[in-house]
């Protein structure tokens, strides 16, 4: 394992003596928690680079969700990080057509209460019913175009059981409640619905007649050339960002991922995506050790090196690209929030370790950051590939760790 001190300047340890994390003393420590050297990772200093712990790490290994970080590292640097997503109804002969922009979030409740805030088909509705009665119109068919995207609905490797058991709805432009047959709690998972878009169809027809308007589901159609009638919007994609990685919610990273595509000319597509934040990440310097099939990390066709994974948080931290700290501000909080809400419990590494989780059969990973006793911010990568027991590797990941914040070194 390769290893080197790191002096932090003006700090003092003992009163006498510069601040050092060293790395001989933490690779012995991490060491000892993986004795059999099954785990592959990096810990990085977070300003500097240098690498404080190595096992491994220029190896590509299956990241699972820890991919949602490439996906999100993309979508702030291509994307304004204040742009939202529109869903739109417009006009066409004695017809409307519902069109979805790509937002996962939209919701079916009247007055979403979920942050951050997502966009209702109600309120979307009731602009359309009030612009219609205006115009006279007390009756209409909805007709539902989900075009923007193209290709296959589910990504390369993806199982067919993901949707089945609600891990993940079929990826598509217009779709309520993340494509599930009811509003999604962050902390919940709920099955999906096979027909997304005919379902926000439904949902949006139910509103309309809520509202006054006598309608009907139509058929799928195209809405170019509509005159507009009404509109909502997304949360901004920063917000998206920070969603997605608390929740690890893998619809939005999908959407992101295809928004990215249509920034850089590239077709709303799963290989689309793939090719757009792969122009994103060389752009940025940060593509070494990332090959990636999808935005959500469910493909078990993706590829990362832990290292590459560590430089990437280290680009999100410094102070170069403000707008990637989301990347960071979103994730969980060990022992607190979101995926790590259930994690860390009762160690030293509550509180202290924000990071991103990644689970896939026999595949557990973890990447953040971790503020050091020292004062240091370190950015860390760890992933157990051929896991036979992932409560215990998980587990490992997470001592790993705590190791690094509290290590006395």
């Amino acid at each position: 394992m390769a290893h080197r001190e790191i002096v932090v300047p003006g700090k003092t340890t003992q009163g006498t003596r510069d601040a050092r994390i060293s790395g001989a003393q933490l690779a012995e420590r991490l060491g000892k928690l993986d004795p059999k050297g099954r785990i592959i990772g990096v810990v990085l200093d977070g300003e500097t680079r240098e690498s404080l712990f190595d096992a491994r790490s220029g190896q590509a290994a299956v990241p699972a969700s820890t991919t949602k970080i490439v996906t999100s590292t993309a979508a702030l640097t291509a994307l304004d990080p204040a742009a939202r997503i529109t869903t739109k109804v417009v006009r066409k002969g004695d017809r409307l057509v519902l069109v979805g922009g790509g937002d996962p979030t939209l919701s079916s409740r009247e007055r979403p209460e979920d942050y951050p805030g997502p966009a209702s088909v109600a309120e979307l509705a009731k602009k359309t019913a009030d612009a219609l009665k205006a115009g006279g119109t007390n009756g209409v068919t909805v007709d539902y175009d989900a075009s923007l995207y193209s290709g296959s609905v589910l990504g390369p490797g993806w199982k067919p059981t993901y949707v089945t058991e609600g891990s993940v709805a079929p990826i598509s432009a217009l779709m309520v409640d993340n494509g599930r047959v009811a509003p999604n709690p962050c902390e919940g998972t709920l099955p999906a619905v096979q027909d997304g878009p005919k379902r926000a169809t439904q949902v949006f027809v139910n509103w309309l007649n809520r509202y006054g308007v006598q309608a009907s589901v139509g058929r799928p159609g195209s809405g170019e050339g509509g005159r507009p009638v009404a509109d909502v919007q997304s949360p901004t994609v920063s917000a998206l960002v920070e969603h997605l990685m608390d929740c690890s919610d893998n619809e939005a990273a999908e959407a992101l991922a295809r928004q990215v595509a249509l920034k850089k000319g590239r077709p709303a597509s799963f290989d689309g995506a793939a090719r757009a934040i792969r122009d994103v990440l060389q752009s940025l310097g940060a593509a070494q050790g990332v090959e990636t099939q999808d935005g959500s990390g469910l493909s078990p066709l993706n590829r990362i090196t832990p290292l590459g994974l560590a430089k990437m948080l280290s680009t999100n931290v410094s102070g170069d690209r403000k707008a990637l700290r989301t990347v960071i501000t979103g994730m969980p909080v060990a022992g607190f929030s979101g995926t790590l809400s259930e994690r860390f419990l009762g160690t030293q590494g509550a509180g202290v370790v924000r990071a991103k989780t990644g689970t896939l059969n026999h595949v557990a990973t973890l990447a953040g950051v971790i503020q050091h006793k020292s004062g240091r911010l370190l950015t860390f990568a760890f992933m157990a590939n051929g896991a036979a027991d992932l409560n215990a590797a998980r587990s490992t990941l997470d001592a790993m760790a705590t190791a690094a914040a509290t290590c006395d070194c």
